[in-house]
């Protein structure tokens, strides 16, 4: 069986031709735009074939299981972390595993300089590797940010941000090494090593013990040098950051104070609001009233 779409979970958005073709004439958005997102997760079955290619050049980033692609005769297994870019009117196949189908996230893109970002004829697959400055999340929050914009109406102003954003989405894959010097940790930098670690697992509870043998370090002396290092216990500095992305969820989405406790790893609404009040100062529905700027 071969399935093009109906993955439970998925997201999809696709441009209306005349949208296309109005964008086409902005300056901003004619160099590089996106006609179709989306994410197919567990894509069991999945499967296209274009014997013609397509008009777009095609971006297919796997973040889970596996799959494949063909071009040219030529078939590479792809896998989790690991991306490639078909280029535009390249006659091709693809599909996902059918014992660990893949979880993808894709687009089509073009514009006058879509051709800087992909290699003419030719498909290569790209591993990128796990590392502390991987910044993997935020790799997805470019992809959904995308996808966000072209949802609620296909205004200028939406589409001319969404290009912007593609334009970063893509370098985040063709400059790696650049992309991920805003998380490089020194090799001992064993504090900044925690406190990115805490950044990457903000909607856990962590206990004290695996913060400090994330570390390799005893527990007594992973806190003496975080308090030294920061002037704070591990779990203040850890509440303090979650507190923080509460307010920019506040700040920046529609979600209800339950939804971001829970996101966060607070049971306990109430015990939440608490929390945020004591180190916020006011409670999060006066946080979010107050004008910010």
């Amino acid at each position: 069986m071969k399935k093009k779409d109906g993955f439970i979970g998925e997201f999809i958005t696709v441009l209306p031709k005349i949208v296309i073709n109005e964008a086409q004439q902005n300056p901003i958005i004619s160099s590089l735009f996106t006609t179709d997102i989306g994410y197919f997760p567990h894509a069991k079955e999945h499967f296209r074939e274009r014997l013609e290619g397509c008009e777009q050049n095609i971006l297919i980033y796997c973040v889970e299981g596996k799959g494949w692609v063909e071009v040219s005769g030529k078939k590479n297994l792809v896998g989790s972390n690991e991306f490639f870019i078909i280029p535009a009117y390249t006659p091709h196949r693809y599909g996902a595993d059918e014992n660990d189908p893949w979880s993808i996230y894709w687009l089509h893109f073009n514009g006058d300089k879509a051709h800087l970002f992909r290699k003419d004829e030719s498909v290569e697959i790209n591993y990128l590797d796990n590392i502390e400055s991987s910044r993997f999340k935020e790799r997805i929050f470019l992809f959904q940010e995308i996808f966000e914009n072209l949802q609620p109406g296909l205004t200028e102003t939406n589409l001319e941000y969404a290009a912007t954003c593609l334009w970063h989405l893509l370098g985040s894959f063709r400059y790696v090494a650049a992309y991920r010097k805003i998380k490089h940790v020194k090799n001992n930098g064993k504090i900044e090593k925690s406190i990115y670690y805490m950044n990457e697992q903000i909607e856990r509870n962590i206990p004290l013990h695996e913060f400090a043998s994330q570390c390799g370090l005893s527990l007594s002396h992973y806190c003496l040098t975080f308090k030294k290092h920061t002037s704070y216990s591990p779990l203040e500095y850890f509440t303090r950051l979650k507190i923080q992305k509460a307010c920019n969820m506040l700040d920046l989405t529609g979600k209800i104070i339950k939804e971001i406790a829970h996101s966060l790893g607070f049971e306990d609404q109430y015990y939440f609001t608490r929390v945020f009040t004591k180190i916020m100062g006011v409670p999060p529905t006066k946080y979010r009233e107050r004008k910010k700027g």
